[in-house]
């Protein structure tokens, strides 16, 4: 019967499960475990911005907002499944390589087979390209670009891409321009490059939170031949490259507060400095040898990437407030104008 507290731990989380609790689940259970689908709110995350963008605009349309959000989130599954496939096929997570320490993975262990996992990537690959492809139909040639450019990092973020140092670039690039530009221009049918530059504002998160994980796994990479852009950079500066990037949002923000793009509801989102003063003192310092104490348990291996991803999702939620009271503050002048 379908495990409703699991759904809702694996939305969070990334629980670790063994074999036998693995049996014992639902398929819908399994599938968010499978996708590590906790790390999906950031997509959806960017979607309602681009949504929020819209309505701002007055060309919000539910549906098509539905329809992209569900597309994206489903193609983010994808890579994630993709991901855990590929680096099984080359090894790379064999001999308790980092990513087995934090969480299933589902085809290493052994809890899907390699047909299994295979299965599951064709079937949420295949809704993601149905809803991409309807978009393409009803929106045009400009969404066929967009859909071509999502597959690419899709099926090429776990190699070559991230072997050679363009993961982290190419996240940004996804979850900025591509991403909340992309879901915009569906939702709209216009192209804005006003929008494009705005996304930065979020995407600056995602992208800190993979250098994170690139930090955490840093020794382990390079031990595999695997150069992100974190083993190429080194420790130290990859470290002040995250709080920059964490930085870097309140710039934009700022920025798009001074041009009157937004309002300045959207300072909401300084909400969420004091977390970020916790995360530049964790980014201060060089990844310690063991667990520290105040980490809770069942976080550790990671460290780097736990603080990104906490404030991130800390950030996004203010940060959506702030647009919600961005679209609120001109019919609450004129209420009480009234």
């Amino acid at each position: 019967m379908p495990n409703v507290a699991m759904w809702g731990r694996a939305l969070t989380v990334m629980p670790r499960v063994s074999k036998p609790d693995w049996e014992g689940l639902d398929l819908v259970s399994r599938w968010l475990i499978a996708t590590r689908s906790a790390v999906i709110v950031m997509t959806f995350t960017s979607s309602a911005y681009a949504g929020l963008l819209a309505v701002k605009t007055g060309a919000f349309d539910g549906l098509f907002w539905a329809l992209v959000t569900l597309g994206l989130c489903l193609a983010h599954a994808t890579n994630n499944l993709i991901n855990d496939l590929t680096d099984h096929w080359k090894g790379v997570d064999a001999d308790n390589y980092f990513r087995t320490q934090y969480g299933p993975q589902t085809v290493e262990e052994g809890y899907l087979s390699v047909r299994q996992m295979i299965t599951y990537v064709a079937v949420t690959g295949l809704a993601a390209l149905c809803i991409g492809l309807y978009l393409v139909a009803v929106r045009g040639e400009v969404v066929l670009w967009l859909l071509g450019s999502g597959a690419f990092f899709v099926l090429f973020y776990t190699w070559p891409l991230k072997y050679i140092g363009l993961g982290e670039p190419a996240v940004l690039l996804v979850w900025g321009p591509l991403m909340v530009g992309g879901a915009y221009y569906v939702i709209t049918g216009v192209w804005s490059n006003e929008v494009a530059v705005a996304s930065l504002a979020y995407a600056f998160g995602p992208t800190a939170v993979l250098f994170g994980k690139h930090i955490d796994k840093l020794d382990a990479d390079r031990n595999k031949g695997i150069r992100t852009l974190a083993v190429i950079l080194g420790e130290r500066s990859s470290r002040w490259v995250v709080v920059a990037l964490l930085l870097g949002q309140y710039i934009v923000v700022g920025g798009l507060i001074a041009t009157g793009f937004f309002g300045p509801a959207l300072l909401a989102c300084l909400l969420a400095l004091p977390s970020l003063r916790q995360i530049a003192r964790v980014y201060r310092e060089p990844r310690p040898e063991g667990p520290p104490a105040e980490l809770p348990e069942g976080v550790w291996p990671l460290w780097f990437v736990a603080a990104a991803f906490a404030y991130t999702r800390r950030f996004g939620t203010w940060f959506l407030v702030g647009l919600v009271l961005d679209l609120l503050w001109e019919p609450l002048a004129r209420l009480l104008g009234a």
